[in-house]
């Protein structure tokens, strides 16, 4: 069976020798659904801009595919067939959606992807239409994406995503920002991606949604590097874990005599412990 990603012992240090990645390892086979956890300053998003080969190890070596991923690889010209099927595999949403729209209309935003992939006008008008309906967002297609709501600029970067039919989606916090109807929405079309057989590897620090959307949790500390890689649900349920990766934090409050511990989750009421 094809790998996916094959990350090996790599490490990441931007300019100015700020550590980012530190000597993390992980294999992702298809079909998974994946969260990468951790607090802000963990490496969680740029491990995924590693996995879109947006930037190279510093140290380690990194696969896609079966394929190693290098400066090298992807600058050279003799292998720009491989750098465009790469790009028709993996889409990246981004966590600021600014960031990612630059079209004059929704329409053209969601049709560029399909026009570099060299299909004809009329094909890529169908797969437009088609994900502009699959999202729910068709009566937005003549729109300005920069007059759109959060949640509307959100689902418009997730449609020009899907527009390539990627095999792999790579979201870095999709649920930030967004209102707990369009929340809901994100969970559920991931839900059903998953069922398709798409591989989703979600970076998050988002608990409530991390159970829904994930089976398997990659837990990246405060030091970059990986500290638990497992099931889901033994992540969620493991409290001191959860506590040393500042995902959660806790309060101690005084009521007269009683000492009244708070467990504070992101993104989620918090837990009462007496």
């Amino acid at each position: 069976m094809e790998t996916i990603f094959d990350v090996r012992n790599v490490s990441y240090t931007y300019v100015g020798k700020i550590n980012a990645l530190n000597g993390v390892s992980f294999k992702v086979m298809p079909g998974e659904q994946i969260s990468i956890m951790g607090s802000n300053g963990s490496g969680k998003s740029t491990l995924l801009t590693l996995l879109d080969g947006l930037i190279y190890p510093t140290s380690g070596e990194f696969y896609a595919f079966d394929s190693q991923i290098s400066e090298d690889v992807f600058d050279a010209i003799k292998d720009n067939e491989f750098r465009s099927y790469f790009r028709k595999r993996v889409g990246f949403v981004f966590q600021n959606s600014d960031v990612q729209l630059f079209s004059s209309t929704v329409f053209e935003e969601i049709a560029f992807g399909p026009l570099q992939l060299n299909m004809t006008p009329e094909e890529v008008k169908t797969r437009v239409i088609e994900v502009l309906e699959m999202i729910g967002i068709t009566k937005l297609k003549d729109r300005s994406p920069h007059t759109l709501s959060g949640g509307e600029k959100k689902k418009v970067c997730i449609a020009a995503v899907l527009a390539n039919n990627p095999d792999v989606l790579l979201l870095d916090e999709p649920t930030a920002g967004l209102d707990p109807r369009t929340q809901l929405w994100l969970v559920e079309l991931l839900q059903e991606l998953g069922k398709a057989g798409k591989t989703i590897i979600t970076a998050t620090h988002d608990l409530e949604t991390v159970e829904q959307i994930s089976k398997r949790a990659i837990v990246m500390g405060e030091d970059h590097r990986i500290i638990v890689d497992g099931d889901v649900e033994k992540v969620l349920n493991n409290r001191e874990l959860l506590l040393s990766t500042n995902l959660i934090h806790e309060h101690m409050h005084f009521h007269g005599k009683l000492v009244h511990e708070h467990l504070h989750v992101h993104y989620r009421e918090h837990i009462h412990e007496h």
